[in-house]
């Protein structure tokens, strides 16, 4: 009875725990609603339009406080990507809020040396991020990089993965400099290496741009057969939209469109659901469907003004088009006018990449609608606008169609005077434009062979690269072979360390007399400069004896003379030292001051304050450093005062390293200074001044920013000069 009881509390357990795992398991599988936010590792503010998607399902976007919800099941991976971060593989193990922390990408340009060590020792990555970097600016360039990442590093070859992103990278390159054909080699080649959907879908965008449209509908069509993502299948059906529709295959265009929108809303790509609208708009006026297009260029327009000023100016430049292809020319205008306001706006920050969308187009399409009209008169300001703008934009297709306009305008309205002077500005232009065109074709020509070249280089690097993995093969068959000679592969090896070595030890001593020779150059230029400091200090200083002499006052040249004469000695004692203690520095400048003002003593007073914390025996400065700036403010700021201004001198200590000295004049300022200036003396920098700045230049090369300067005015109308020293101790 008691067993019987046992087997029975046993079972009962048994089928509890069974049912607490199945449903378990259950609500593991169960989708369920997961939210979160993205933020910045090192700032924590979120991140707003941030590419969130579940790999093999649903695709969302974070909103403007970097927030985003997505289905999702326990065991999803999670990816979260921008062009602005390093992307973020995230498995999401419970249901509970999700924040993503980032790493911000790097936006420079990721450097490599010139020397051969460093570029060999230089990573796939880095060549493969430079050649990204330099894609959309200067295409030779990034292709060099392509190649350098290509090539044998000490005698490894590229694995097929990095192979596929090198070839990959370099039809990027090809495609967007317009070159497709060699574009579809790079792809075919990069999925050689690894099969991989979105280089698949490049390869088919390739196609299209090079007119093999059937070949890009099959890649197209195959690509439908594989298991993409959302985002992938969307650009895959807008792919092939856009096939269709370059053949003139409206309805096969629409409907992969309208597939691509289904799924853009269903996943919530915000991006893509306004492409789509305006494609499909573009689509049915291509087809000469004018309402269905109306419908959609509507929507495309209200979708395009909630993303950025950029994409709604774009918008609203192809339904002004769609407006003009249907003679609805008032609501064209109105829509251009509007778009003309946009762009003014967003000339000073932002830019445009779309040739169409520049103010001189947009004037000249408004005048073009208003002479489709008949509205001559209406017509002409606008045509002037785009011919003055076309003008300072050097845009001279514009030009060109604006100035025969122009002409046409004025024939019609019989002001024949105005519409020949028009008619030879247009024959001025066109013939303008015809050397450029021949200027461009020649730089075009050029380009292609250029690229053609180095497109010839990486492929002979392919071929080397396969050869060598043969070689590599033989090499691993004969393994019994080179097990024989490894002592004399030993030796070898042995005899290269040693001169790996030696030449290291070269190159080390070579480095070390270099830097030894740099730091001689800047002290004899440092001696250069103090000797130049002299003679134009002295030269300064017997003007001021000259102007005494000048009106007959001998005795207060005598006095002049004898103070100059103590300053002349500390200043010849000075000369030949790097550094002199700053208590020296300081009873220098004390006496200089003295003389300037014995000289100007009815233009300013002086004061020259000390912190007495400042331990004066403990700081060194160039010797005459300071007088250049007091002499400036003195001659260029207080002399031409009316009433009598200040100079001010302090010298206050920031901490036991550093100090701050502060020249302060309330004198007219630099700018109005330049208008006493004689013409010689605007031809002319000052001399004192210049040898000042090379000095601080060198000394905080030499001495690691022992001596920063900054000059700035004092007041807000620019009047006053106020220079700051920081000096530091070491």
């Amino acid at each position: 009875m008691k067993k019987l009881i046992f087997l029975f509390l046993a079972l009962a357990l048994f089928c509890s725990a069974e049912s607490f795992s199945q449903a378990k398991r259950t609500s593991e599988n169960k989708s369920f609603m997961l939210k979160g936010e993205v933020v910045d590792g090192e700032t924590n503010m979120p991140i707003a339009k941030v590419n969130v998607e579940i790999l093999g399902g649903q695709y969302t976007t974070t909103n403007f406080s970097g927030r985003f919800a997505i289905s999702a099941k326990i065991g999803d991976e999670l990816v979260i990507k921008s062009d602005d971060f390093v992307t973020v593989y995230y498995t999401i193990n419970k249901n509970d809020f999700v924040t993503v922390r980032v790493e911000k990408a790097k936006t420079d340009a990721p450097i490599v040396s010139n020397s051969p060590k460093d570029e060999e020792q230089a990573s796939f990555n880095v060549y493969l991020d430079s050649a990204k970097f330099f894609l959309k600016k200067d295409a030779q360039k990034s292709i060099e990089y392509i190649t350098k990442a290509l090539q044998p590093n000490r005698g490894k070859t590229t694995s097929k993965k990095e192979n596929s992103l090198a070839f990959e990278t370099l039809g990027d390159i090809n495609l967007f400099w317009s070159q497709p054909d060699l574009a579809i080699d790079n792809y075919k080649q990069s999925l050689q290496n690894v099969s991989n959907i979105d280089v698949s879908i490049k390869l088919a965008k390739a196609f299209a741009k090079n007119k093999n449209y059937q070949e890009s509908i099959s890649a197209f069509q195959k690509l439908l057969k594989e298991n993409l993502s959302a985002y992938q299948k969307v650009e895959v059906y807008e792919g092939l939209g856009d096939t269709f529709k370059a053949i003139d295959d409206g309805v096969k265009s629409v409907f992969n469109y309208q597939k691509a929108l289904d799924v853009a809303k269903e996943n919530r790509i915000t991006p893509k659901i306004t492409n789509l609208n305006s494609k499909i708009g573009e689509a049915y006026a291509q087809s000469g469907a004018l309402n269905e297009a109306e419908e959609y260029f509507d929507n495309s327009l209200k979708l395009a003004k909630k993303e950025n000023k950029q994409r709604a100016v774009s918008e609203k430049n192809k339904v002004a088009d769609f407006y003009n292809q249907n003679r609805e020319y008032e609501k064209e205008i109105e829509l251009r006018q509007e778009t003309l306001e946009e762009l003014n706006s967003m000339e000073k920050g932002a830019t445009v990449d779309d040739e169409a969308l520049t103010s001189q187009r947009q004037n000249y399409k408004i005048a073009d609608a208003f002479v489709a009209q008949e509205k001559y008169t209406q017509a002409i300001p606008y045509l002037e606008k785009s011919i003055a703008e076309a003008d300072k934009k050097e845009d001279l297709i514009v030009q060109k169609d604006a100035v025969r306009k122009l002409s046409e305008i004025y024939r019609d309205i019989g002001e024949f005077d105005k519409a020949t002077e028009s008619y030879q500005r247009y024959v001025e232009v066109v013939d303008e434009l015809y050397i450029k065109k021949e200027q461009e074709i020649s730089q075009a020509a050029r380009f292609t062979k250029e690229i053609t070249l180095k497109q010839n280089r990486i492929a002979s690097l392919e071929n080397d690269r396969k050869l060598n993995e043969s070689r590599y093969k033989l090499a691993f068959e004969n393994q019994e072979l080179i097990e024989r000679n490894s002592q004399i592969q030993k030796w070898i090896i042995g005899s290269l360390i040693v001169i790996a070595l030696l030449l290291f030890f070269a190159a080390y001593t070579q480095y070390k007399n270099v830097k030894q020779q740099k730091f001689a150059n800047n002290i004899l230029a440092l001696k250069s400069l103090r000797s130049q400091m002299n003679p134009h200090f002295i030269f300064n200083a017997l003007n001021s004896v000259n102007s005494f002499i000048a009106v007959n006052d001998e005795r207060t040249a005598n006095k002049y003379l004898t103070d100059f004469s103590l300053l002349m000695r500390s200043v010849l004692e000075n000369s030949e030292e790097d550094f002199i203690p700053l208590e020296k520095e300081i009873e220098l400048l004390e006496l200089y001051v003295k003389l300037e003002h014995f000289r100007f003593k009815d233009k300013f007073d002086y004061k020259i304050n000390i912190d007495e914390n400042i331990k004066l025996n403990e700081f060194v400065i160039p010797p005459m450093l300071l007088q250049p700036y007091v002499e400036n403010a003195v001659w260029h700021g207080l002399r031409y005062k009316t009433e009598k201004g200040l100079l001010e001198i302090n010298f206050q200590q920031i901490n036991s390293e550093t100090i701050k000295i502060s020249i302060i004049d309330d004198g007219i300022g630099r700018s109005k200074s330049k208008d006493f200036k004689t013409e010689n003396q605007k031809k002319q920098k000052s001399k004192g001044m210049g040898n000042t700045q090379k000095r601080i230049a060198i000394l905080s090369q030499m001495y690691k920013d022992k001596v920063d300067v900054k000059v700035e005015n004092v007041f807000e109308n620019n009047e006053g000069t106020r220079v700051e020293l920081i000096l530091k101790k070491d």
